[in-house]
């Protein structure tokens, strides 16, 4: 079994929400341009939590939350800070991951991103910073950046782009806009709808499924459906 197959998240994108800056499916999708001015109309604000089950097939392995923390100022520019924490495991292996990301609240690229990895007997801290403006960053106390791409986004912000677009069960989307950009590009597959019960009741829902050429839950091989 391959480590990143472990995690299958059921969490529920509300339907309905406002779509910004929306490319047309099925193909590979231009840049993002941002808005004139102010911030960028998304389905989300500070405060908001998202509280969901990690599953293994019909186990429950684990829990996790999506969250709108904060807004931050990044190098001058205004920010989301969101929190998408991940724990759980089995007898063999466990998780508990926790990526920070600090998104533009204008053009909705990140700027940002953190992140704390305990897999098995494995810990790893990674910093990046994230400059659209020259399509680079620096990871870590590099000296030296690397190329990234135009309007750029991390494993934590591109969970919320998605719920910017118009989800319809189908649709396949495939962005160029994963910032290290060997890893492009990133297909977002709209697999179905499906109805979650949660305390709070019961709520229609997409399902999708992200594919990033990375390790993690959302790697080529781990089938990850959010």
């Amino acid at each position: 079994m391959r480590r990143s197959s472990l995690v299958v998240l059921a969490l529920g994108l509300a339907l309905g929400a406002p779509a910004a800056h929306v490319p047309r499916p099925d193909r590979a999708q231009p840049d993002v341009q941002p808005p004139a001015g102010g911030r960028a109309d998304v389905p989300w604000g500070v405060g908001e939590e998202l509280i969901y089950d990690v599953r293994f097939g019909p186990l429950k392995v684990g829990s996790g939350s999506m969250q709108v923390a904060s807004i931050d100022d990044v190098r001058g520019h205004e920010t989301y800070r969101t929190i998408f924490h991940v724990r759980g495991g089995t007898v063999f292996y466990s998780v508990n991951d926790v990526f920070q990301s600090w998104i533009d609240t204008r053009t909705l690229s990140s700027l940002r991103f953190v992140k704390d990895q305990d897999e098995g007997r494995k810990s790893r801290n990674t910093h990046i910073e994230i400059f659209p403006e020259r399509q680079a960053f620096l990871e870590n106390d590099d000296k030296e950046e690397q190329k990234s791409v135009a309007s750029p986004l991390d494993d934590g912000s591109f969970l919320y782009f998605v719920r910017t677009l118009p989800l319809k069960p189908g649709d396949a989307y495939e962005l160029n806009r994963y910032f290290r950009p060997d890893r492009n590009p990133v297909r977002i597959r709209v697999l179905r709808r499906d109805t979650i019960s949660v305390p709070a009741g019961k709520f229609p829902t997409i399902v999708v499924q992200p594919t990033i050429k990375t390790n993690g839950i959302f790697s080529e091989g781990g089938h990850a459906e959010v």
